[in-house]
């Protein structure tokens, strides 16, 4: 029995098909794929889209108004996800364009695909990321690069996310300025009139609340996020 299942194992190959050949990829391998985005991403929603400029500046604007549960955690991560979506719309149909629908059409193979797909991204977070950030990460991976677009994702991700950051606290820092100006306003007049036991926040909330909804706040705020992406 034992020479048997020896010479079967022998005579006999199992092929895999990875879906790198000119050839349509099975289902097998497509299932594989989706399940595989799916699994990161989060990490891919956070990290290489827009979602932590957006997510960062809406939860700096609550915290302006003195709100620190309104909205939600909830709606405010909703509002920014699909943000974050309509930001990333032209460059994710560019990817499906160039890379995806080719590679399920077995045009291409799928290292091709991803070097297709990758481009799109990578000139969209060129254009968010800052020239410092980027340097210092190029430097740090002594790579030697002519264009921008030789440089490695390793490096680009996290300067990316540097410069998100700091854009966010950008238009956190302008988004408090009206808001300092009326705590200000009504802490001195509370002074001025002895109220020395009445909290000046407490006093101004309604205050701020009613100039954020004059101005229409909100509808503002996401104009001027979806402006600093171009």
């Amino acid at each position: 029995m034992l020479s048997l299942l020896l010479s079967v194992a022998s005579t006999s190959s199992v092929n895999f098909h990875l879906g790198n050949g000119l050839a349509k990829p099975s289902q097998s391998i497509i299932m594989i794929l989706v399940l595989t985005v799916l699994a990161v991403s989060p990490a891919m929603l956070i990290m290489l889209t827009g979602f932590t400029r957006i997510v960062i500046v809406l939860a700096l604007t609550r915290n302006a108004m003195g709100l620190q549960g309104i909205p939600p955690n909830q709606v405010i991560a909703g509002l920014a996800f699909f943000l974050s979506i309509f930001v990333m719309a032209p460059t994710l149909t560019q990817m499906n364009k160039v890379g995806l629908q080719p590679y399920l059409h077995g045009q291409i193979t799928i290292t091709q695909a991803y070097d297709a797909s990758s481009a799109p991204l990578k000139t969209w977070m060129l254009k968010q990321t800052r020239k410092q950030e980027l340097a210092m990460f190029v430097q740090e991976t002594h790579q030697h690069i002519k264009n921008p677009q030789q440089v490695s994702m390793a490096a680009l991700i996290p300067a990316f996310i540097l410069s998100e950051i700091k854009t966010a606290f950008t238009i956190g820092f302008i988004i408090f300025i009206p808001f300092l100006i009326i705590d200000l306003i009504v802490s001195s007049s509370l002074m001025s009139m002895g109220m020395m036991m009445l909290p000046p926040t407490l006093v101004s909330l309604p205050f701020k609340i009613l100039l954020f909804v004059l101005v229409d706040g909100w509808t503002l705020v996401v104009h001027s996020l979806l402006i600093s992406f171009h």
